[in-house]
């Protein structure tokens, strides 16, 4: 490097990784306070259904029990999201996945807590779910979030599509789709919410987002921002799936109405159940190439599963189709994403954002034209490679910098080292 800089490029201590390795580190699941009670959530069974009746007095009358409450006591604004507000804190017009939160309740014990869980009463009229994105687009379906289950719709067109159809020499029409994927950091979700000595009300917990939090605490309480602070705990894992919103809404209700600290430690069935997912999608692909393995035009359709919620599917779909001709020179770009509601698990942030999701029919359609042409894998990525001086399908025009050619050469010799395939084999 020609500058100095004071870490880039130098082997430095990772600044928590003592407490780590000696085990001293705090985790969210870790604190505990003087009179500190256990806090639970009490979840449907059932995927879209509205609710009939709902029957909190048996476990409020249990000893141990401090707090039973549903919706009816929130006192701000019962609805949160990353980037869309759709979510309920606590569910008050109708259920719309499997685990969604009905009641929350805080006990003395982990035990009373169970048992009061388990008095809890439910009676729903179950609505038709929605599984599928095809079933989510049918006029008849009905509908998770007003009178539409299309979420959101991105177009990006770029050069002359159906012009450079007419020129090709090879076409590969593939479709494609990936599965739904769980984040499973070690630690599940968990924290811990307390009035602090000047009367904050105080969350700890296992979050990449505390600002955020804090916005989304101080509006379900009705109270300003700043009688609100929410502080990170050691956090073990996230990749995305603890921006949003887990134990903290929750905590801070209970807390509000006992003034005492609670805490609450999901599961590992019940992380799994609600946390976020990365996004079901199914995509089509019409590629067209030169016999000379230049790639000229790409038509891409994008359909993914929001799930529930709209977490944070609007960035998701605004990602996805901008790479979806992935680090390639071509010239003629056009791609429309669809996203739909259902009653699956909330999808959102997962390492990439819909990039991972839009690799996978880039390279599957690099690897359906090599085939066709008989060529390797590797040569038609060189010719494709994006360099100095090309215009993305955004628009933008890379000026300096872009060494993705680099990369190729390099991982291909250390492939061949290690590998021991010969010239034409890839």
């Amino acid at each position: 490097m020609s500058k100095e800089y004071s870490v880039l490029g130098k082997s430095e201590i990772k600044v928590d990784s003592l407490e780590k390795v000696l085990g001293t580190a705090k985790y969210a699941g870790d604190y505990d306070m003087p009179g500190m009670l256990y806090g639970g959530v009490f979840r449907s069974t059932v995927p879209h259904a509205y609710i009939k009746k709902l029957n909190l007095e048996k476990a409020r009358k249990m000893p141990g029990v401090a707090c039973v409450l549903d919706h009816t006591a929130i006192p701000g604004i019962n609805r949160f999201g990353i980037i869309i507000k759709d979510e309920p804190c606590l569910v008050d017009d109708k259920v719309r996945r499997y685990g969604d939160a009905i009641a929350v309740v805080a006990a003395e014990t982990k035990e009373i807590l169970a048992e009061a869980l388990e008095a809890i009463e439910v009676e729903y009229e179950e609505i038709e779910p929605i599984f599928t994105i095809e079933r989510a687009l049918e006029e008849d379906s009905p509908k998770i979030h007003g009178d539409s289950n299309i979420h959101a719709t991105k177009h990006l067109e770029h050069g002359d599509v159906d012009g450079a159809f007419e020129k090709f020499d090879v076409i590969v029409e593939h479709e494609y789709s990936t599965h739904r994927l769980s984040h499973m950091f070690i630690e599940p979700d968990a924290g811990v919410a307390y009035i602090d000595e000047n009367g904050m009300l105080t969350v700890v917990a296992s979050t990449q987002n505390p600002h955020y939090d804090r916005g989304e605490v101080a509006k379900m309480l009705g109270v300003p921002t700043n009688r609100v602070r929410v502080k990170q705990a050691t956090t073990g894992g996230g990749f995305g799936g603890k921006l949003d919103i887990g134990v903290q809404l929750h905590c801070a209700l209970l807390t509000y109405y006992t003034k005492k600290p609670v805490k609450i430690v999901r599961g590992r069935k019940e992380s799994t159940t609600v946390s976020s997912k990365r996004h079901p999608m199914v995509m089509k692909a019409k590629t067209g190439a030169t016999k000379d393995g230049k790639i000229l035009v790409t038509d891409i359709f994008q359909y993914g599963d929001t799930g529930a919620y709209a977490s944070y599917g609007p960035a998701v779909i605004g990602r996805s189709p901008v790479h979806a001709a992935g680090p390639y020179d071509v010239p003629n770009v056009r791609v429309h994403a669809v996203f739909t509601y259902t009653n699956n698990p909330m999808s959102g942030a997962f390492r990439g954002f819909g990039v991972p999701q839009a690799a996978v029919v880039h390279e599957g359609q690099m690897n359906a034209i090599a085939e066709k042409l008989n060529m390797s894998q590797f040569d038609i990525r060189m010719i494709n490679a994006q360099t100095v001086g090309c215009t993305l399908p955004t628009g933008q025009k890379l000026t300096e910098s872009v060494g993705f050619k680099d990369t190729l050469t390099l991982a291909m010799e250390k492939a061949r080292e290690v590998m021991d395939f010969s010239e034409g084999e890839l």
